[in-house]
């Protein structure tokens, strides 16, 4: 089991979520339910399954866990494109 908040991805994501958070606020407001919610859902996604397969019982599941979140982080790069 790994410690989560000790994990330099898991406090990089940290940030990007804050940052995405911050950036976010300046969106249109008539995109706030559109591309906006996405970007910020995408944002929490890759903490947020950093921290769930820490606590998982293995590596080969912590790894999935990881591959989930470069998922999400692959979608919030698109996302920030369009």
């Amino acid at each position: 089991m790994h410690n989560f908040k000790d994990l330099k991805v898991w406090q990089k994501s940290m940030d990007l979520a804050i940052d995405i958070y911050k950036a976010t606020s300046l969106f249109p407001r008539d995109e706030k339910f559109g591309l906006v919610s996405q970007i910020k859902r995408c944002s929490v996604s890759i903490p947020s399954n950093i921290a769930e397969g820490s606590g998982r019982g293995s590596d080969k599941e912590f790894n999935h866990f990881l591959n989930i979140s470069q998922g999400s982080a692959f979608e919030l790069e698109t996302q920030l494109i369009i």
